[in-house]
This record gives structure tokens, sequence and C-alpha cells, in this order.
């Protein structure tokens, strides 16, 4: 039998509904705060993400999807959602907008990882970005704003970690500070660290390996070498934060994954997720729009996992869907008449369904029953209107059913 793609899943009716919840949240809170939705599409050219992911990183050597078009073109199914983000800012002129431009995604990307729990190859993300300003205030606000969606899910056992990367220029200096270190302890390395101590040796923090977190305990921190105005806006950020009442723990060792990040980032984890606790994340992208041959345009933003929230969020209310008629026949009587009625009701509003599967009259209420609807329509001689909550039940004329339902008259 054919199956899924390893790492990949079927979105269940059941589980589509939670992920509306998601999204119906998003939407809410977002939205209050100025965001407007962006769907870029799925597929890019490679050289976006290798300019703006970074070359070096994990993400463009091992975990993308690339493939030529048929035509000589080298593709890329999105495996992140800034980039094309900042693309399609600058393809479409919004750098001419009154700044900022606030735009938030809800949408489908791609990995090649080891799939494990809350993590796949092709996986949802919701993520903010605030493009076109460069205030602290720009950072707390995407911070605050993430945090409140994690509340508003019931996320358990949230915490925040914060940081500062600096600009890349001070980064660079300490880079070649930390690749010394590393060197000068290279034999208590794992192979993996070893392997990139030239090419990114920030993700020796991100190491599991018991040597190499040994020898990162004692390792110079980026956050200590920060240049004044770096620290002043990292200060501010935190004084935000602080008066608005968020918890948040400084971690020095902080890195992402991704090459385009300057000063502020940060990342949500959940203790009810295990050792792979990360819910999300992002950071200030101050110099990436640059990289793409736009003009110097600061930027901050994030994205979370929808799988990871919804694992990290339990049991997660969802709504029943409402029935308000549902239209059934009585034995030896034509389906026209109902679904007739089934159709005008829709057209009136009203949420119906009608009898496709040639069950009895009493099947026919059962499934009604199990379905809310809030009345049954039964075609037969007589016509009746039955009252699902009351049990209460009335002859009546096809005519007068929809404007009885919706009078929201009780039997």
């Amino acid at each position: 039998m054919i199956q899924a793609p390893r790492g990949t899943f079927d979105v269940l009716p059941d589980d589509a509904a939670r992920r509306e919840v998601v999204a119906s949240h998003a939407r809410r809170i977002l939205g209050s705060a100025g965001f407007r939705r962006i769907e870029t599409p799925a597929m890019e050219a490679t050289e976006l993400f290798a300019r703006g992911v970074g070359e070096a990183t994990d993400i463009v050597q091992k975990e993308m999807y690339t493939f030529d078009d048929g035509g000589g073109r080298s593709l890329t199914l999105r495996p992140e959602g800034t980039a094309p983000v900042c693309r399609a800012y600058l393809e479409h002129g919004m750098h001419k907008l009154p700044q900022p431009v606030k735009l938030w995604y809800l949408s489908s990307f791609f990995r090649y990882e080891a799939p494990q729990a809350g993590r796949y190859r092709q996986f949802w993300q919701v993520g903010a970005e605030t493009i076109g300003v460069g205030e602290p205030a720009a950072d707390a606000e995407l911070i605050l704003l993430f945090a409140e969606l994690l509340d508003a899910l019931g996320v358990r056992e949230r915490h925040l970690r914060l940081s500062s990367l600096g600009t890349p220029e001070m980064r660079a200096e300490y880079r070649d500070e930390l690749q010394r270190y590393l060197r000068a302890h290279e034999d208590e390395l794992s192979a993996e660290v070893r392997g990139r101590i030239d090419a990114n040796p920030l993700r020796a923090f991100d190491s599991s390996h018991a040597g190499t977190r040994g020898v990162m305990a004692g390792a110079p921190v980026l956050l200590d070498s920060l240049a004044d105005d770096d620290a002043e806006h990292f200060a501010e950020v935190r004084t935000l934060l602080d008066d608005a009442g968020l918890g948040y723990e400084i971690d020095p060792t902080l890195v992402r994954g991704l090459d385009y990040y300057t000063r502020t980032v940060f990342e949500f984890t959940s203790d009810a997720l295990g050792a792979q606790s990360a819910v999300g994340g992002g950071g200030r992208y101050d110099r990436l729009i640059e990289q793409l041959d736009g003009p110097p345009t600061p930027a901050s933003g994030w994205a979370a996992g929808i799988e990871r929230m919804l694992l990290a969020a339990g049991e997660l209310p969802v709504a029943p869907d409402l029935v308000d008629v549902f239209v059934a026949v009585a034995p030896g009587f034509d389906h026209r008449a109902a679904f007739g009625l089934a159709t005008a009701a829709r057209r009136a509003g009203l949420a119906s369904q009608l009898e496709l599967s040639g069950r009895s009259l009493k099947g026919q209420l059962r499934h009604a029953d199990r379905l809310g609807a809030r009345y049954v329509a039964i075609i037969g001689d007589p016509i009746t209107l039955r009252d699902m909550e009351s049990g209460e039940q009335q002859e009546t004329e096809i005519e007068a059913i929809i404007p009885t339902i919706l009078r929201g008259k009780r039997l």
C-alpha cells in the first residue's frame, strides 16, 4: 500500500480543526497589532537561500530540497519563511510604503532532516516580520506577540531565552577569537564541530556532545563583546519586556541556525516537549535585504512550528461544526425535495446537510444527533420539522422550514 513519504503526514479533519484554532489566534493577535497576511510560493530560486540564509548553514548544506525545473534553473522548496518574505518585500516595492511593513504568514516548509517528535520534512510554521524599522520596540513587540500566541494556545511550561549577536563586523572579530579557542581544544570536540570550526564555529554552542559541551562551558561569549550601541539596543529591549512583565533568561550561548541574524535573538522553549524543547524563535536581521540587493533595511521577525506548538499545548478545545438543519427522507420519498431544501437553506446562510447514504429514518435521526444538528426536516407525508433539543416535532409546509429556523423559534 502506498503511504505518505517518510517525514510527512496527512492533516486529517480533527487535526485540521486544531490547526484552524492556531490560525484563528494568530490572525486575531497579529492582526490587532497591524500585521497583514502574506503567502509566498512553495519554491524559490536556490540563490535566495544560499545568499540569504548562508552557504555555511546546515539548512543550505544538508537540508534543502533542490531540483532543476527542467529549464536549467535551480529551484528549492522553501526551508524557511523570512528570506522569501524579504524577496517579496523588494520585488513588489514595499520599501516605498510607509514603514514599517508588518507581515505574517502561515505556510508549509521543507527540510531534509531526521524525523522526530514534532519535527518533519514537510512542516508548517506561523511567522511574523516587521520590516523597515530598527527600533528596540519592534523587537520587544514581536516577542510579546509571540508570547501572547503561546499563552492563547495554552502552551505549557514555556520559557524565553534572550541574547544579542551584535553586528556582523563585531561578530567577525568574536568569531576569530572563538575559532582560536576551539582549535586550542580541538581534541575534545566532536567530529561535527571540528569540521565546521572554519565555516560556522558559533554552532558549537548547540552541540549535545559531552566533550564539546565541556569545552563550550569555558568559551568566550559574544554578549561580552557587544559594541556600546548594540548593548544599548539590547538593554532597551530588556527594559520594554520588563515593563510588560514578560519573564526571560539571558542566554549568552543562544545562537540561531541562520546567518542573517543581527543584534536581538530569542527562542521560546517548552519543557513539555522534552529534550528537543524549542517551539520557535527569531530575532533581528538588519542586513538581509541588503544582501538580496535591496537598500539598507532593518528588520526583525520570528517563526514557530505549528506541530511543536500543538504538542506543547496538549488538549486544545475545538468548537464542533454547526449544523442548523439535517434534511432526512422518509422511506419511499424522492430525494429531489430534500436536495432542494438543503440547497435553499445554505443559500439562506444556514449550515445544512442531507441524507446521502440510504439509512433508515431512525438511522438518519441518530446520525443527525451525532452531528449536533439543531433541527431535522423530514421529507415525507406529512413534512415535519423536529427540534433536536426539545425532541418536539410538528407538521409544516416545506416553504416554512427555513423561516422557522432563521427565527430560531423553538417548537
